[in-house]
């Protein structure tokens, strides 16, 4: 029979049916190209299927998650709430870049166990920030929060969306999943530990075992017991200009000089302070200053030249915690000075 007609039966090319035919010999028929031609047909479609229909649960939790963390940096209001910062910041950079990381790279069932995929999910994202931190110090932006923090949500955002990709070409039963039920997911853990398995390996699955658990335990004791560093105050003077210069030492008699004073707490706790200045042991000025930790005040400050002479000494006198209420409901100074500063004027 012709082969034209054949292919315009089939509803195929003629070059489809010319390649039937050469597989098939000269006992190709009409029939025999139709079948031929549903079998190829069919696996398209079977291939077609192999394409995620839906979003993989664990990726869709790494993209909002990711987009979460920038939200609660980036916006003033949401910034003070520091709990919920170390909420959505720590996994990110403990556990999820490197999750996405993994799951670029390993995307069928069989690639990696359970206990190798939560290792290298630790691992992988303690040295992605660093590595990023590193780049970025050769850019203009610097190793700042911001900037380390979009670079490391783009990183693990695209990483996440690579994931889906290969995912979407790989068959479904091949295809990494995570196990949704617990009883699953310990049966994966118990992998490791098949009979078939040498002491070796069964040793050191017991070793990464025992590492992710200590790892996670020292994260967690670190975060939930901080360690509180030296306890100190900054207290400084500065020029009118806001540097450490240009100090008004030479003065004419009536004549106004003017300085910026300085305090920032770093007592790990909120602080009352009480600032003194004195002139010639004559007090001039105080006040009352109210801060919390890693809190800093400035202020400028005004005196004016009353009589002549060399070497008169500014001091500025800093009490912590000075008050006590009398029985008269007054506050009053008690202590020692904390910190003291002073400048030698001259005033002709």
């Amino acid at each position: 029979m012709h082969l034209g007609y054949l292919a315009e039966q089939a509803g195929i090319s003629i070059r489809e049916a010319y390649d039937i035919q050469e597989k098939n010999g000269l006992r190709t028929t009409n029939s025999m190209i139709i079948r031929e031609w549903k079998n190829k047909n069919m696996r398209q479609f079977k291939m077609k299927s192999n394409t995620l229909k839906h979003f993989p649960n664990d990726l869709a939790l790494v993209v909002p998650f990711t987009l979460l963390c920038i939200l609660f940096v980036l916006i003033s209001s949401l910034t003070e709430i520091s709990s919920i910062r170390v909420i959505f910041g720590l996994p990110l950079v403990l556990f999820i870049s490197g999750y996405a990381l993994i799951a670029a790279l390993f995307t069928r069932r069989d690639d990696l166990d359970a206990i190798g995929h939560i290792a290298l999910n630790f691992g992988l994202s303690m040295a992605i920030t660093p590595l990023l931190g590193l780049a970025l110090n050769y850019t203009p932006f610097g190793i700042r929060l911001i900037p380390v923090l979009i670079v490391l949500s783009v990183f693990t955002v695209s990483l996440a969306l690579g994931a889906y990709a290969r995912r979407s070409m790989i068959p479904e039963r091949d295809r990494f999943v995570v196990e949704p039920h617990i009883a699953k997911f310990f049966k994966s853990m118990k992998e490791p530990f098949k009979a078939t398995d040498t002491k070796i390996d069964k040793m050191l699955s017991v070793i990464l075992i025992i590492s992710i658990v200590l790892a996670i335990s020292m994260t967690v004791y670190v975060i939930a017991t901080p360690k509180e560093g030296e306890k100190f105050t900054e207290f400084y003077i500065l020029g009118p200009n806001g540097t450490a210069s240009d100090y008004p030492t030479n003065l004419k008699v009536g004549e106004e000089g003017k300085v910026i004073i300085g305090v920032v707490n770093h007592e790990y706790a909120n602080v009352s302070y009480w600032l003194e200045v004195k002139l010639n042991g004559e007090v001039i000025s105080g006040k009352s200053i109210e801060l919390m930790h890693n809190e800093t005040w400035e202020s400028p400050f005004t005196f004016r030249a009353k009589k002549k002479g060399k070497d008169q000494k500014l001091e500025f006198l800093l009490y912590k915690n000075p008050f006590s209420k009398s029985v008269y409901g007054k506050g009053e100074i008690r202590g020692e000075v904390y910190r003291s500063l002073h400048l030698w004027v001259d005033v002709q």
